[in-house]
């Protein structure tokens, strides 16, 4: 469906104004938003509040990547243009609302799009506005949106307890398959947040559905996930960005292409096709990085184009490239911080001893079952 065509989904900000935005009618709000945030027919979330008589908009909070979510690295407090309100960051000297930042507000409202995979740092900013507004004893309400990779599907390593981070707040898969107010609720209740919390969801939207169904127009989330493609590679690919492998940052296929100085691309290309990989095919493709991991070095590596996302297996993926790394570049891979973005401490002993990328797979089934049963629990669509 093109973006030309009337949305099939509303946006939780648009249900929120038919219900005359209760239960927080009269309240002086603070909210967490970016450009992301937006009505279906393209309206922004900030000026929609700020021109409405039931609420009284006293505050705005921007996540990780700045307000326009153009930024990579800290990002400063400032004010708003448009509405002159004062714009906290809360990726800068804190990543989460202080009390001075909360004074005088009434309320929380959190409208920002995720992309459906862990380590995105968006569900912890959500996750530490919750904490802060239950300590605050105000209340916080989600603006549901579309997990823009569908709500189906769930794979990956499960983060263990010991790995909670601000790249991994929760017991989560690396692809969980929940929006993010199903999110919300997941936090609030498995990790006992305890926040008087309303989540407005969407309307029209399936767990079936992709992004490039729902009618919305896609905007860059941040400034590497470009296009819903490379958030659906996202999880297969993020988790090894701390080690010394560039995930494309700097060229024109960030999350699509990933690579490093010491890799043969069509060796290792050929090795990912012949794991046959549902929904994906490797393509070998040299590329210099312009910033990141391996900036301006000739990398080889590899380009994965999917042929069939329905099929797509993202944690199938994950170990697949993993595994095939240290068999075939175990002396040159420096995977030291590999752990705190898989989430799994098992893996380092894993592909030290050389295990399969099927018997790697099959050591978080476990992890999965007990992550689906409470998952179930929250969903909504």
């Amino acid at each position: 469906m093109s973006g030309s065509q009337a949305p099939r989904v509303l946006p939780g900000i648009d249900v929120w104004q038919q219900r005359g935005y209760e239960p927080l009618a009269g309240r002086r709000v603070g909210l967490v938003t970016n450009i992301t945030g937006n009505t279906a027919d393209g309206r922004s979330t900030v000026a929609v509040l700020a021109a409405a008589p039931e609420v009284d908009l006293s505050a705005l909070f921007s996540p990780e990547h700045s307000f326009f979510a153009d930024r990579e690295g800290s990002v400063d407090a400032g004010v708003h243009t448009a509405t002159g309100l004062p714009l906290h960051s809360l990726y800068g000297e804190t990543r989460r609302p202080t009390a001075e930042m909360l004074s005088g507000l009434d309320a929380l409202v959190f409208d920002i799009q995720d992309i459906g995979t862990r380590i995105y740092t968006y569900a912890s900013t959500l996750a530490y506005c919750m904490e802060e507004a239950a300590a605050a004893g105000l209340p916080i309400v989600v603006l549901d949106r579309p997990n823009p990779i569908g709500g189906m599907a769930v794979s990956g390593p499960v983060l263990d307890e010991r790995q909670r981070s601000f790249v991994g707040y929760a017991p989560v898969p690396v692809r969980h398959g929940m929006t993010i107010g199903e999110l919300a609720r997941y936090f609030n209740h498995e990790l006992g947040i305890g926040a008087d919390l309303t989540v407005i969801p969407l309307q029209g939207w399936h767990r079936e559905m992709w992004f490039d169904q729902t009618g919305l127009e896609w905007i860059n989330p941040s400034p590497n996930i470009r296009n819903p493609e490379q958030a659906l590679l996202y999880p297969a690919l993020g988790p090894l960005e701390w080690t010394d492998i560039s995930v494309g940052r700097g060229t024109d296929e960030p999350f699509e292409w990933f690579g490093a100085p010491w890799i043969d691309s069509r060796h290792l290309a050929a090795a990912l096709n012949e794991a046959r990989l549902p929904g994906l095919r490797a393509v070998p493709r040299r590329l210099t990085p312009s910033a990141s991991t391996h900036a301006d070095l000739d990398c080889g590596g590899v380009y994965l184009e999917v042929t069939d996302r329905d099929v797509f297996n993202a944690g199938l993926t994950l170990a697949t490239i993993a595994a095939s790394l240290q068999r075939l570049y175990g002396d040159q891979w420096q995977r030291e911080r590999l752990v705190p973005l898989w989430g799994d401490e098992a893996i380092d002993k894993q592909l030290d001893e050389g295990e399969s990328a099927a018997a790697i797979v099959a050591s978080w089934q476990g992890d999965l079952i007990v992550f689906a049963a409470a998952r179930a629990r929250h969903l909504i669509y």
